[in-house]
């Protein structure tokens, strides 16, 4: 595993918790609030108590439908005439289009191949138009074509308004969880991290929030490493972390507002979610698997003083997508 710094730069306006309120308000009833919940099973594994926030309960089985919603509700008449476009490795893609379609909005979601066959099959069951590409780059640049012929553009993470919608997750959670010292969040374009740690950081400001990126998909710490975002090489299994680059509005709250990037294999993070699930009781997928491995770096630098907080983030891999996976890896 490694570590790397967080570093400041230049920065851009940063959203705050009033945009996170507001949001709460603007999407409650179209969402869940899940649950907030100590888990026994996490805190004798890890040996520190350990609360988990529930994201893979979600409609759409993560966090997404937050920010997609968010988006969604703040359309004008027009846009929503219009329809909408999103890009998406699987999670943010499946949200768009329920979310779109129980608000009544024509979307069109466009996935790389590599995406999980499960999110373009529910994607095109919820009444999108789901559109295929050879690789996430391709994806970004159909998405550019489709916004230049009027669609409206809901993106995973470079849009404030969505990052608010995300950082109801941290609102939630400040709310609902007992005494913490360290959450972690997983970070693919960086979204949920930032909206989450602004919110974390109003309610609770002395608590210190981790990044957690898979190896192969490591868009924040190549940004954070360069001073700014770059292009990076996709390599990891986990799709739903897989960001071609972070924006600089995500970089900017990331390198303000959190403590510091693990980056975890692709064996580690399935190892996570078989842990999650032999331990917590949930079904998880590597995106929020690769927190658990993250977790004991943590309490291994900070102590027995820690109390660990967990933002799992989504639950959308299948049994076969699993069984796949772990034959890969050679894991029982």
């Amino acid at each position: 595993m490694v570590r790397l710094p967080v570093r400041a730069g230049r920065m851009t306006a940063l959203i705050g918790i009033t945009e996170i309120e507001a949001a709460a308000e603007r999407i409650a009833g179209h969402v869940v609030r899940t649950p907030t919940v100590p888990s026994p099973g996490l805190s004798a594994l890890l040996g520190v108590p350990v609360t988990a926030k529930l994201e893979l309960l979600q409609r759409t089985g993560s966090f997404k439908a937050r920010g997609a919603t968010a988006k969604l509700l703040s359309l004008t008449d027009a846009e929503r005439a219009a329809g909408v476009v999103a890009v998406s490795g699987g999670n943010h893609g499946i949200a768009v289009a329920v979310m779109a379609a129980a608000l009544d909005v024509k979307a069109t979601v466009v996935m790389p191949r590599s995406a999980p066959v499960r999110s373009v099959e529910t994607a095109e069951e919820a009444g999108a138009s789901v559109r295929l590409t050879d690789d996430m780059d391709g994806a970004f640049a159909l998405v550019t074509r489709l916004q230049e012929e009027g669609l409206t553009l809901v993106h995973p993470f470079a849009d404030p308004v969505v990052i608010a919608g995300q950082g109801t997750v941290g609102l939630e959670f400040a709310e609902d969880a007992g005494e913490l010292t360290d959450v972690l969040v997983s970070i693919g374009g960086g979204g949920l991290i930032a909206g989450v740690a602004t919110a974390l950081r109003a309610r609770r400001p002395g608590l210190r929030i981790w990044g957690v990126e898979t190896e192969g998909a490591e868009a924040m710490s190549r940004a954070l490493a360069a001073g700014g975002p770059v292009p990076v090489a996709l390599s990891s299994i986990v799709t739903t972390l897989s960001a071609p680059a972070v924006s600089r509005l995500t970089y900017d709250h990331v390198a303000a507002q959190v403590e510091e990037i693990l980056v975890v294999p692709d064996r580690e993070a399935l190892e996570g979610s078989l842990e999650l699930a032999e331990h917590a009781k949930v079904w998880t997928e590597p995106a929020a698997g690769c927190l658990l491995p993250a977790a004991r770096r943590v309490v291994q630098r900070v102590g027995d003083g820690a109390r660990i907080g967990l933002v799992v983030c989504g639950g959308n891999a299948t049994a076969a997508d699993m069984a796949a996976w772990t034959s890969r890896f050679g894991l029982r």
